[in-house]
């Protein structure tokens, strides 16, 4: 089961939830004030996308020249 996170609209609490990957936010309540106005978060390793190394930009193969 994932880690969801969460953050409570009402008081701005972040939180994180083990739950499985169809489960609502309809049962999920803040631990502080206990409000069921909660969104989940999109978790930023998930978001980040790549390293910002783009495809080809890495170090060249040395040449193979001067070998017969």
């Amino acid at each position: 089961m994932p880690i969801y996170e969460y953050r409570c609209n009402l008081c701005a609490h972040m939180f994180s939830r083990l739950q499985r990957i169809s489960a609502t936010t309809d049962d999920i309540r803040c631990p502080k004030c206990e409000s069921g106005e909660v969104e989940r978060l999109v978790s930023s390793f998930a978001s980040a996308g790549t390293s910002g190394v783009e495809s080809g930009s890495g170090p060249s193969a040395p040449s193979c020249s001067g070998f017969t």
